[in-house]
């Protein structure tokens, strides 16, 4: 649970809501978002006390039973398709090599004949309460906490970036809906963005595209931004996965500028979200030679082996509580072509935002000695 409401929520700093304890009757696509509000705690400018926000919430064996299971599956869906020709190229298999290179190239011939199915921002955003996700919300004990800042945007569009991606997947950002249903923008979807290789995969990509999904380029976030719709980018995206460190935080981002450019040629505010507890969850086995790091970049998707739970190779993730906290909006002055030097400044403001939202709550999260990097 989040710390007991101390003030009303007229007067509060802060807002948590613990997604995982939300009873599964408001977790709906028709519930109102007041219902949601409703459950959220609140606290003054001082913060929720120390470890409220980091702890471990009871989960059913059902729950459990079922992430066990489909959370590996997700990642082999995700892996094969890279790895499989690698695999037989290795073994020599050049027959049924070829044969994946012209399913491959047939299966890309049809979708351009097709084209790209289309979703209604009502389908995409019902398609978001999918049960397994929000199965991961109760596995990691999800909690979110936002300012006042926050709580006062309202139907305007903004830029979710969140780091760190952690070493497996940002469970805090697939608790979909409340990213749709409290900070949508105008038509109530946020859109998160993903490496354009992962929505041309077999299923993963058809999934990920029914529930809003856009490439990570600046021309599909730009378009999603103009209609008034919010985006949401995992900003150190692979590189991020393996900047592990047990004894500091790290965020990939300070190369990562171009997102600074996209909010001010769309006028939008930049949320920065720091996701505690990502880098807890499993732990990335990598070679000394950075071999797996650098093939992963090349691919957009990470290939490295990892263990989690129990110590079992690519298995489920351990039971660490996820705190998504995000901070207040970096508003940046609207310009159509930003100079460097204007994109240098609004990247350094959002770099602060991280910095002061980390500060803010780390020692409710339970981590008052972790220090947090950007590299």
């Amino acid at each position: 649970m989040c710390a007991p409401e101390t003030l009303p929520p007229s007067k509060a700093s802060y807002y948590c809501l613990d997604l995982a304890g939300l009873d599964d009757k408001l977790y709906k696509y028709g519930v109102p978002a007041d219902k949601w509000l409703d459950q959220a705690t609140t606290a003054d400018k001082n913060g929720f006390a120390a470890g409220s926000l980091g702890k471990v919430s009871p989960c059913s064996f059902n729950v459990q039973l079922e992430r066990c299971f489909g959370i590996p599956f997700y990642v082999f869906l995700n892996v094969v398709p890279f790895l499989l020709p690698l695999t037989l190229m290795v073994v020599g298999a050049w027959r049924a090599l070829l044969l994946l290179v012209v399913v491959a190239v047939c299966h890309a011939a049809l979708g351009k004949v097709r084209g790209p199915k289309k979703h209604s921002v009502e389908s995409m955003a019902r398609a978001q309460y999918m049960y397994t996700e929000r199965n991961s919300t109760k596995y990691v004990s999800t909690r979110y906490v936002w300012p006042r800042s926050v709580a006062e945007l309202g139907d305007e569009a903004v830029i979710f970036a969140v780091v760190p991606h952690g070493t497996l997947a940002p469970f805090g950002v697939t608790a979909y809906p409340i990213w749709s249903k409290l900070w949508g923008g105008v038509s109530h979807i946020c859109h998160w963005t993903a490496a354009p290789v992962v929505l041309q995969l077999p299923l993963v990509g058809a999934l990920l595209r029914s529930l809003g999904y856009l490439p990570a380029k600046a021309k599909a976030m730009q378009k999603a931004l103009e209609k008034k719709e919010t985006v949401g980018v995992i900003l150190d995206g692979v590189a991020g996965m393996f900047q592990q460190d047990p004894k500091v935080e790290k965020a990939y981002i300070n190369s990562r500028k171009a997102i600074v450019a996209v909010a001010m040629k769309a006028g939008v505010p930049i949320v920065p979200v720091y996701s505690f507890g990502h880098t807890q969850l499993v732990t990335l086995v990598t070679d000394p030679f950075g071999i797996l790091e650098s093939l992963s970049l090349k691919l957009d998707t990470s290939l490295a082996p990892y263990y989690g739970r129990w110590g079992i190779p690519f298995g489920p993730p351990r039971r660490e509580p996820v705190l998504m906290a995000l901070g207040d909006p970096v508003r940046l002055p609207k310009c159509e072509k930003p100079t460097p030097e204007q994109v240098d400044e609004g990247h350094k403001a959002m770099l602060a935002g991280f910095s002061k939202v980390f500060e803010t709550h780390k020692v409710a999260y339970g981590w008052p000695d972790k220090e947090l990097r950007f590299v």
